[in-house]
């Protein structure tokens, strides 16, 4: 696989800086129309299954989508060398999904919903992708800015993502279709637009601008063994820092709406509540990967677990009616996810060749989407079980395995040894 391209110094910094836009736009794009289709999955399923104990199935498939897609298109990335090919080929495939989640729709088919609803969730793992095919691009020192710049397009998505849904709605009632079938035509145009973004702007490839500390010299193997790869400290300390992170994220959140709910808050208390949520997981990434670039990986990560173990506590001990409290503890807990999301990331760019980390990259997304399924489900059964509180603090003693891997190697992580 060759990744030379010839340009000069500064013809190869303004097509980096093209394509990191173009990467952005991408995500921004992507998740607007992911979000607007995620929103209603629900309700259409719902109204298609004619019960609400099987609602939450487009969730599940839109997750097992993304965790299938992750591995999917990052091994088509590492065979072919061309972000740009894996990116556009997952875009696609979630546009496919939103037309079949569509024609389920008007149709009337709740197997077809669940098949469109997987495409869009694999069509949203090039969304998650993103992040690396920009940090390629860029010498270490600089690697966990890319990211954070990358990631934070996915706040456009969940700004404007939910807000699409009603007008969408209208426009779809007034060509004589389903009220539902307006929101997944979302995804149709926006995603459709990502796709187009990057079969057409990012050339050179990304893989071909990749910086010279990405790329594989002639004594370097394509790939190593995968459990070989899987053993190197910085692998085992990114992985159960992005794991564990989405895990305590994903559990506390589920299940804040219910719990607010179950004690007599109004809804636009809980829509407060998940855009401080939100804001905290994506607007604030530029600033996480700053942190990250100035003071490494492992650092941003412990001040990640801190915040996240503050916001475990406080979920538990606020009040009932502690709508503020809640408020300032989902902010934290999105807050500290995307410190370790942004800083783990990066550190699963350091020790490993191009071809490696794209491998190990798209397993490691498929692992995320998983633990965001496992959490999902389990939470709401230790909210029946055991009460808000208990979650809480769960989750923020699950924040203490990514603490002790890292305290464990921090000398291998210090000295860039594989041992």
């Amino acid at each position: 696989m060759s990744v030379a391209v010839s340009l000069s110094p500064t013809a190869s910094s303004a097509a980096r800086r093209r394509a990191t836009l173009s990467l952005v736009a991408g995500v921004a794009l992507g998740s607007t129309g992911h979000i607007a289709a995620v929103t209603v999955a629900t309700i259409a399923a719902q109204q298609l299954a004619g019960t609400p104990a099987i609602a939450g199935l487009p969730g599940a498939a839109v997750v097992l989508g993304a965790a299938v897609g992750s591995v999917v298109l990052s091994r088509i990335m590492a065979r072919t060398g061309r972000r740009r090919t894996g990116l556009a080929a997952g875009y696609l495939t979630g546009v496919v999904g939103a037309l079949g989640a569509t024609l389920a729709v008007i149709g009337g088919s709740f197997p077809l919903l669940l098949a469109g609803t997987f495409l869009i969730g694999f069509g949203n793992s090039s969304n998650q992708l993103s992040r690396y095919a920009a940090a390629d691009m860029y010498p270490g020192s600089r690697r966990a800015s890319a990211i954070g710049t990358v990631v934070w397009g996915a706040t456009v998505g969940a700004v404007v993502g939910p807000n699409l849904v009603e007008p969408a709605g209208k426009i779809a009632e007034a060509m004589g279709l389903p009220q539902l079938a307006g929101p997944y035509l979302v995804p149709v145009l926006f995603v459709g637009l990502a796709a187009f973004l990057s079969i057409a702007l990012l050339r050179p490839d990304p893989f071909e601008l990749a910086d010279d500390s990405s790329k594989r010299t002639a004594d370097m193997p394509d790939s190593g063994p995968l459990l070989e790869i899987l053993g190197r400290p910085s692998v085992i300390a990114a992985l159960v820092a992005l794991v564990i992170g989405q895990f305590v994220m994903t559990l506390i959140m589920t299940m804040t709406p219910l719990h607010m709910d179950m004690n007599h808050h109004t809804l636009t208390d809980i829509g407060l509540v998940l855009s401080g949520h939100t804001f905290g997981m994506f607007a604030l990434s530029p600033i996480s990967g700053r942190l990250t670039d100035r003071f490494g990986s492992p650092a941003v990560i412990f001040v990640g677990s801190a915040v996240l173990i503050t916001s475990g506590v406080m979920s538990a001990v606020a009040p009932p009616d502690g709508g503020v409290a809640l408020f300032v503890a989902l902010f934290l807990l999105g807050w500290g996810w995307n410190l370790g999301f942004v800083a783990g990331s990066a550190l699963l760019t350091t020790s490993l060749s191009i071809v490696e980390r794209t491998r190990i990259q798209g397993m490691a997304d498929a692992l995320i989407w998983g633990t965001a399924a496992l959490a999902s489900i389990g939470s709401g059964v230790i909210l029946t079980v055991a009460g808000f509180t208990t979650l809480g603090l769960l989750g923020a003693a699950l924040v203490l395995l990514p603490v002790s891997v890292l305290v464990s190697r921090r000398r291998q992580l210090r000295t860039g040894t594989s041992r």
